[in-house]
């Protein structure tokens, strides 16, 4: 017998799990341990969403099996959510399913309409789930540039040309998790164009789509003529409504795709339980003040943490979108590598963020840092990583140099 399974040979050691291991050890020594590496949301879900959970649950018929797919209420207030934000029409039946969070859905769908041995194009870096659901399906992934650009582009026609078996599938996610980059409806048009004369089928990854910091909402790309000819776009409850524990999430789009996945799921569960289902479409159809409140926090806080970081001397782009900033490595730690300089990090500094190596090879040189903690917390990371910092003989700028950078941030 061998020593791994075949599907778990398939994957490489977790990246993440040595900064992992050393903030658990530094917290098992009583350290304060101020942890941005985890995109886990740590605002409370809002009041009206509970109540509705709780109403629910109080009724004993709401405790059986649920339905897989999705309760017909649910699927239709995310269609209605669609029409108001994006103005794409979806038919609930036949072009919307509920899933288990968004990763439960990708995954899904990667084996759905997988065989082993196909060409995925993945971008790198990326969420992990985005190339290793593929992977456990039996697939190869190339990897394209991660910016929505004539680079990506570029690529993708060199791996349809090049490619052996032709690709037939492609992820794209933005605001993207971990590099924060946002694409235009421009952008999506040409990759749609793409798609539909390779026959690619599209991955569309929307989970952050309420938090973005600039004039225009993200859009979807299902809101290009055509799309739903070839993609399927997911969203989730996580972000947007600070319900990550909740493990909601939705699929939308072509229909064959939705089906597929629908067929995949009924083997595998019977949907979220129904309370969660109920109070996730008093979400979506109930006020939306709160999404504005959570846009708003975000924003706080990266303004917070960019000004504080270029004060110290660490040069990292201003997000505009996503809960990340995707932080190049300082010149002097570069050749320790993002694991080196997270542990590095955490242990000098107390600060824990996660290593760009995780999210693919091309993330290398870079970190991740999540704006998971309050403005105080924030600013007590800030001067913990002055510190370290200095010690290392970067220095930073003064309150006055640093005003026209933080004006510059607050209007981004």
């Amino acid at each position: 017998m061998t020593d791994e399974f075949h599907r778990i040979r398939r994957l490489p050691p977790y990246v993440f799990a040595e900064v992992n291991k050393a903030k658990a050890a530094a917290r098992a020594r009583g350290e304060d341990i101020i942890d941005l590496g985890m995109g886990n949301p740590d605002s409370p879900t809002p009041p009206h969403i509970v109540r509705k959970l709780v109403e629910t649950v109080a009724d004993p018929r709401s405790h059986r099996y649920s339905v897989s797919r999705g309760i017909p209420g649910l699927r239709r207030a995310l269609a209605g959510y669609y029409e108001r934000r994006f103005n794409v029409g979806l038919d609930p039946e036949t072009e919307v399913i509920a899933t288990l969070g968004s990763k439960e859905g990708l995954a899904n769908l990667s084996a759905a309409i997988t065989s082993p041995g196909d060409t995925i194009l993945v971008p790198n870096p990326s969420y992990p789930i985005h190339q290793f659901g593929f992977i456990i399906a039996g697939a190869s992934v190339r990897s394209i540039p991660a910016t929505p650009d004539e680079d990506m582009l570029r690529a993708l026609d060199r791996a349809v040309r090049h490619s052996v078996p032709k690709p037939t599938a492609l992820i794209v996610n933005f605001p993207s998790n971990p590099t924060a980059f946002v694409a235009n409806l421009d952008f999506y048009r040409e990759l749609v164009a793409f798609a539909r004369r390779e026959q690619i089928w599209i991955m569309s990854d929307l989970a952050y789509a309420e938090i973005y910091f600039g004039d225009e909402p993200p859009p979807s790309i299902l809101a290009v003529e055509g799309a739903k000819d070839i993609a399927v776009e997911f969203t989730s409850m996580s972000k947007t409504y600070s319900m990550a524990g909740w493990r909601m999430g939705f699929a939308a789009g072509n229909p064959r795709l939705i089906q597929a996945l629908t067929r995949i799921k009924s083997y595998l569960d019977y949907g979220a339980f129904t309370p969660i289902q109920v109070a996730s479409v008093a979400a979506l159809n109930g006020p939306q003040d709160c999404v504005a409140e959570v846009r708003a926090l975000y924003r706080d806080r990266r303004d917070v943490l960019i000004k504080g970081l270029h004060a110290a001397g660490w040069d990292v782009p201003a997000p505009q979108g996503s809960m990340f900033a995707w932080a190049p490595i300082p010149e002097p730690f570069q050749h320790l590598g993002s694991v080196g300089f997270s542990k590095l990090l955490l242990e000098q500094a107390g600060v824990a963020v996660a290593p760009g190596l995780g999210f693919g090879e091309y993330g290398e040189g870079f970190v991740r840092i999540g704006l998971v903690e309050n403005t105080q917390r924030l600013r007590q990371a800030i001067r913990a990583i002055k510190g370290f910092l200095s010690s290392h003989g970067i220095s930073g700028t003064s309150d006055a140099e640093q005003r026209p950078m933080a004006a510059e941030v607050a209007h981004s």
